[in-house]
């Protein structure tokens, strides 16, 4: 017969209390993230910010900055970066589609942010969640020129290249495909010159998603 599981009504609601206390502990971003612009340090942690980027905390906005003062929170503007202005040629910019902001902070310059992505002229399909938006880099896009940027149209991708396979690991393929079929391939083996998995913050949010889940310990 096998032996029915006790409920351990005491130990689960000594879990959740737990979990709502280090939940109310952690620090807001607002926090986190506050900037002494006197000394460039964090007030929370008292690490001081790079001197590198000194210039642009002083000069530049925070995403959260720039929607705090406009209508709507900014809701169907595009917004860029300094360093993508800098870097390429081709538009890259975000659409905000939704914004859900941090009424605890001092002027409301904290929260998440949603929007369509345009990085090098290629506009992605799905939502997702800006990313950076602490960093002291964005700028709003003005009306006049925001269906310039919508309407350009980016070159079309250069033609996939190959190259040959190094010796031994050519000798090995051919090898294990005569053993495997029995006869010799019909084409030289190449090797593509492109990365099918594009290594993004979504690629290992996934990976994260996939592993088993840990059971905690008992109480």
């Amino acid at each position: 017969m096998v032996k029915k599981k006790r409920l351990r009504l005491i130990a689960e609601m000594a879990r959740k209390i737990r979990a709502y206390r280090e939940l109310k502990s952690r620090p807001r971003d607002s926090q986190k993230y506050a900037v002494d612009y006197e000394t460039m340090k964090r007030p929370l942690t008292g690490k001081m910010l790079p001197v590198m980027a000194w210039q642009d905390v002083r000069r530049e906005s925070r995403l959260f900055s720039l929607l705090a003062g406009m209508r709507t929170f900014g809701v169907g503007r595009l917004f860029t970066r300094k360093s993508w202005l800098e870097d390429h040629t081709e538009p890259s910019y975000w659409q905000i589609t939704k914004v859900k902001v941090d009424y605890t902070a001092e002027n409301m310059d904290h929260g998440k942010a949603w929007g369509i992505l345009t990085y090098k002229g290629k506009q992605e399909t799905d939502v997702k969640e800006v990313d950076k938006v602490m960093y002291h880099d964005w700028r709003l896009v003005p009306k006049h020129l925001e269906q310039q940027m919508k309407d350009f149209t980016p070159l079309p991708e250069p033609p996939l290249r190959y190259v040959p396979y190094p010796p031994l690991l050519r000798a090995m393929m051919l090898a294990q495909h005569s053993k495997v079929a029995g006869s010799v391939l019909p084409e030289e083996p190449a090797l593509p010159l492109k990365r099918d998995v594009l290594l993004n913050k979504d690629y290992f949010r996934q990976q994260e998603q996939e592993k088993p889940g840990k059971e905690g310990t008992a109480v």
